[in-house]
């Protein structure tokens, strides 16, 4: 498989050797940077910013294994492939726990060469921090480049946006990342779940209250509207609000107002609102469940953020970014995965999403008694029927069948003329029929 055009920066102190892998490398179609200390591949990791590193092991200024924990620190989960002249089992065995993605011996095989790094620039992916959303939304998806342009330019608006998208997408980030962006970003961002507090709590906790209001209510309390005046107010999950708050937010919305409990007296507020649902607001209008004109006020933008599953390339961007987030945050270097355990990763349902993903690379950083995160802990973790996307021979199989089981539906079960569509002989075709164990009988019209 060939990754296309990638930065790499080669490491060695034995200038023949790293003329010639210069040579080799370049000729795959890479963009090379060779030097021949660490110190000058480290002052290379910021003004090149390689998608790979490859290094010599013995180096007289500092080995290799020490670049490794340097570049593990500085850029982590960067892939870090080690060659060497003088490999020993102990060595590959060191290199691989302290993060190495591969260790190959010299005369290094010139497909080998290419197949590891292949391997390697898969397992990376991009490095591309997206920018546009504040710099929250990690990804490089055509899809979500799309959707975080939109949001750019809507965040310079005070326009109403609805996010939708599946439980654990990122709804609430891209709503901050919205907010960070606007002209409000000096003020409060305020959200709420309202599908989580109960009808008459939520009322308060939205609008205020005065105090004596209700039994329980001891003291004035001026509610999230006033707490986020002059920014945003993010209402989360709101096709689970109860109708009745429906109107009261309707004409907040409408007015720029709002009416504490208890109070007789209305109050003006300047909030942006944006709102977001894992629920089919349409529909729900269409039963009753929500107020259409609610709905038309809160949905003058719509964002959708698409599964995970339907933006796989994201899946290594995103892995490696919660790597390096658990890593600062227990003060330790950043483990990686094997390409293995990666392939399970990219290749897994993900029902939860991005939530769900970063639940089970936080799991398998701590179970990992080495660097090396290992495909048996990510299918531990995943639990059984947890793939996704079929192998290539599955999914020409499956194809085949419903392919002939069409035919075969075409023509009543007739195998002749089964066969003359397909443009297939009938003898092979009744070999297909067989292996597949597909009976004609059964496509026959009584």
């Amino acid at each position: 498989m060939d990754n296309g055009t990638a930065r790499v920066l080669l490491v060695d102190d034995d200038p023949g050797l790293l003329r010639l892998l210069g040579l080799r490398l370049r000729a795959f179609g890479h963009d090379v940077k060779s030097v021949e200390n660490s110190a000058a591949a480290l002052s290379a990791l910021e003004t090149f910013q390689p998608q790979t590193v490859i290094t010599d092991l013995r180096m007289d200024d500092m080995d290799g294994l020490h670049l490794l924990d340097q570049i593990q620190s500085r850029r982590p989960g960067l892939p870090v492939l080690i060659i060497t002249a003088h490999g020993t089992i102990p060595d590959a065995v060191d290199a691989t726990h302290r993060g190495a993605f591969s260790f190959l011996t010299k005369p290094v095989d010139k497909e080998i060469l290419r197949d590891e790094l292949n391997k390697a620039l898969k397992a990376a992916a991009p490095e591309y921090l997206n920018g546009g959303a504040g710099g929250e939304m990690v990804s490089c998806s055509a899809r979500m480049d799309e959707l975080l342009a939109r949001a750019n330019r809507v965040a310079q608006s005070d326009t109403s946006v609805l996010i939708t998208g599946q439980s654990g997408t990122g709804k609430e980030l891209l709503a901050r990342s919205i907010h960070k962006l606007s002209p409000r970003s000096d003020r409060e961002f305020v959200a709420i779940n309202c599908g989580a507090i109960p009808e008459q709590l939520l009322e308060s906790e939205l609008f205020g209250h005065e105090r004596g209001a209700f039994t329980s209510a001891l003291r004035h309390h001026k509610g999230l509207f006033r707490a986020a005046d002059g920014g945003t107010l993010f209402l989360d999950e709101i096709g689970d609000m109860p109708s009745a708050l429906q109107m009261k937010l309707l004409r907040a919305l409408q007015e720029g107002e709002i009416r504490p409990i208890g109070s007789t007296k209305a109050t003006p507020v300047n909030v942006r609102v944006i709102s977001a649902t894992h629920r089919d607001l349409h529909a729900a209008t269409a039963q009753g469940a929500f107020r259409e004109d609610l709905l038309y006020r809160l949905n003058v933008i719509n964002l959708h953020i698409p599964p995970l599953a339907e933006r796989r390339e994201d899946i290594p961007l995103l892995v490696t970014h919660c790597l390096g987030l658990l890593a600062r945050k227990r003060e330790e270097p950043a483990k990686v995965y094997a390409p293995e355990a990666m392939d399970r990763l990219v290749g897994a349902k993900w029902p939860g999403n991005v939530r769900h993903l970063f639940n089970v690379v936080e799991q398998n950083v701590v179970l990992s008694p080495t660097r090396v995160i290992n495909a048996r802990l990510v299918e531990q973790a995943l639990g059984p029927n947890a793939d996704e996307l079929l192998s290539f021979s599955r999914a020409r199989d499956q194809f085949t069948r419903e392919y002939l089981s069409q035919l075969l539906k075409i023509t009543d079960g007739n195998v002749t003329r089964a066969a003359r569509l397909a443009k297939r002989n009938r003898t092979d075709f009744y070999k297909l029929l067989s292996r597949f164990q597909i009976d004609p009988a059964a496509f026959k019209v009584h």
